[in-house]
């Protein structure tokens, strides 16, 4: 039976990333077609696609009361985002990015994670803080689209152009084809949350380890693999602000979309206090690894090799906190 959970874990897995995958492929080649420049298909079309497993995790964990995975599984995530994934795509090509990165996006992914932190603080997050972060949500999309709109009129779009259909980057010109994507796509990704979250579960009472720590590393990890593979390969394939916008745009989808439509669904109670059970920590981590982008890119929008290995530098640092912390 232990052996049979692992097997279903790998299919959640795999199911997460091929459904996110096509999820994306499918979203990002709709946008193109509409002539969306890329730093904002990366923070919407992209961010929410890839955004798309942990939303079911966290949903699916708050229907069945498993609170502490629900908001782990963001925190872990949004942590594993910038310090893991932005470290490692940094290492295979350094990631310069958009100005409006560094004076609009970052700032504001940072002001999301601070409102979190004090909608915590009493140790619970209620159906109405749920639906203030969920309101959010609306405006930042409608913010993005303002922005599009506004650079639409202007002239500076990017529409798809014969050279990036022909160098693989994952372009889908028929439109049939690009909505099969999507709808594949979501069905992967709800079905694979599901098997996911219960093999993990399984998997990890076993070694009796916490909800907590399984929302804040296993289950993260796992529903951070739409962003590795995605931020990976923009990289490499030289997108770099779908790669950097996919990264900060997933992190506030997490925070106002994942959360808000759990606790929505049903309040949020932080076992054991938001303090006293540590997560106040987990919540710094967050909030102090988000800010590092901002110190790295703040004088050439770039972050270097040496920063993405400072960045992995983080994460291991935050791992090792939290088995240190686990086995105590």
């Amino acid at each position: 039976m232990f052996m049979l959970n692992w097997v279903f874990f790998v299919i959640g897995v795999l199911m997460l990333y091929y459904g996110a995958e096509w999820l994306v492929k499918g979203s990002s080649s709709f946008a193109r077609t509409l002539g969306i420049k890329p730093i904002v298909i990366g923070l919407t079309i992209v961010a929410f696609g890839t955004s798309a497993p942990e939303l079911v995790v966290s949903l699916v964990s708050s229907i069945k009361g498993k609170s502490m995975i629900a908001v782990g599984n963001v925190v872990g995530s949004n942590i594993c985002n910038i310090a893991l994934i932005l470290g490692l795509a940094a290492l295979f090509q350094p990631i310069k990015s958009d100005s409006s990165v560094i004076k609009r996006d970052i700032p504001i992914m940072l002001l999301i994670s601070f409102y979190l932190l004090i909608v915590t603080l009493n140790s619970t997050i209620s159906r109405l803080e749920g639906a203030s972060l969920l309101v959010g949500i609306i405006l930042y999309t409608f913010l993005n689209y303002y922005i599009a709109n506004r650079e639409s009129k202007l002239g500076t779009t990017e529409p798809v152009s014969a050279e990036f259909a022909l160098e693989g980057n994952n372009y889908i010109g028929s439109r049939s084809k690009q909505i099969i994507l999507i709808v594949t796509g979501i069905a992967g990704v709800i079905i694979g949350a599901n098997i996911l979250i219960d093999s993990a579960i399984k998997i990890m009472k076993v070694f009796g380890v916490s909800e907590k720590f399984i929302g804040l590393t296993i289950v993260a990890f796992g529903t951070s693999l739409p962003e590795l593979a995605t931020s990976v390969v923009a990289a490499l394939r030289k997108e770099m602000d779908i790669s950097i916008g996919n990264l900060v745009g997933s992190n506030v989808f997490n925070i106002l979309s994942v959360i808000g439509a759990a606790a929505l669904v049903k309040p949020i109670p932080i076992p054991g206090g938001f303090i006293e059970s540590g997560l106040i920590i987990d919540y710094l981590a967050m909030i102090f690894t988000s800010a590092l982008p901002l110190l790295m890119m703040r004088k050439t929008c770039t972050i270097r090799q040496r920063d993405g290995v400072i960045l992995i530098g983080c994460y291991a640092i935050y791992l090792i906190y939290l088995i240190m912390k686990s086995s105590a």
